[in-house]
């Protein structure tokens, strides 16, 4: 029998994050495949692991999947860790789960902090629907490019950037995405000096351009999503219930009835049908 491949989150900062399963699973393995031996042998120390740890990482994930899935396939069981947080999340681990999946290895989850996650729960910014779209391009024409694939998505985008690039992005999100778009920059999550700034995207830009303390290592930058897209959305689907409504129906009625089903104001229905009769009317 193959063995299985452990995906375990590991902290994103306070170390009394790592779950109980996690310190289990960690100590049971007989190897770690994590991006960096160095980061993550303190760590494992604490808890008095002393598997055989092995680098994976984006520069030589092709070359070491062949070797780790022979181990798997030989009978070992394997943990897959990142530096922090959930690995496969902006972080290497996707060549190796894809390639065990396709081998029919058992491929099992462990589950914890996500520094993507842990910022939007503590946000404020709608948590119903979200985008993750990992980190953006490092020069202004290739980020200003980027976020116009999400200019008109409704619901949170969450993305991770660099503090010494933040100000920078923040500031090609503005001017992509509307310098009044209400957004938040998370730092050192779970940290002592954890932050939260919650703002415009222009004054973002500006509070972080000037605060060196806030330019220090990885944020999360979450952006509310396009509001107004989402309402016109719904106007659209307003109208065309209450067109359909209306060509079997008297106005009031077929108003009175589109305001029910779609949760539009009755007045304004009524209004709007009365302006098509006109428009119908020769």
């Amino acid at each position: 029998m193959s063995g299985t491949l452990y995906v375990v989150a590991t902290p994103i900062g306070n170390r009394e994050d790592l779950s109980q399963r996690a310190r289990r699973i960690l100590s049971e393995v007989t190897v770690i495949a994590c991006e960096d031996t160095r980061h993550s042998r303190p760590l494992l120390a604490t808890i008095g692991v002393g598997a055989e740890l092995i680098a994976y990482h984006e520069h030589n994930e092709d070359q070491v999947t062949a070797s780790l899935l022979m181990r798997l396939l030989a009978g070992e069981s394997m943990a897959l860790i990142s530096d922090a947080g959930t690995p496969l999340i902006s972080d290497p681990g996707f060549v190796l789960v894809r390639a065990a999946r396709e081998q029919g290895i058992r491929v099992e989850p462990i589950p914890g902090p996500c520094a993507a996650i842990c910022a939007l729960s503590a946000a404020g910014l709608p948590s119903d629907r979200f985008l993750f779209v990992g980190f953006p391009p490092r020069t202004q024409a290739q980020r200003l490019t980027w976020c116009q694939g999400f200019v008109k998505e409704p619901g949170t985008i969450i993305c991770y950037e660099s503090g010494r690039r933040a100000a920078a992005t923040l500031a090609d999100m503005a001017e992509a995405l509307g310098a009044e778009r209400r957004a938040l920059v998370a730092r050192e999550l779970t940290k002592r000096f954890e932050t939260f700034l919650l703002d415009t995207l222009k004054a973002l830009s500006e509070r972080v351009a000037s605060s060196p303390e806030q330019q220090l290592g990885e944020l999360v930058i979450l952006i509310e999503g396009d509001v107004r897209g989402e309402d016109e959305r719904d106007q659209a689907e307003q109208r065309r219930v209450l067109a359909l409504l209306a060509a079997e129906l008297p106005l009031k009625q077929a108003a009175a009835l589109a305001a029910a089903i779609t949760g539009g104001a009755r007045n304004q229905l009524y209004k709007a049908a009365l302006a098509m009769r006109d428009q119908a009317d020769p």
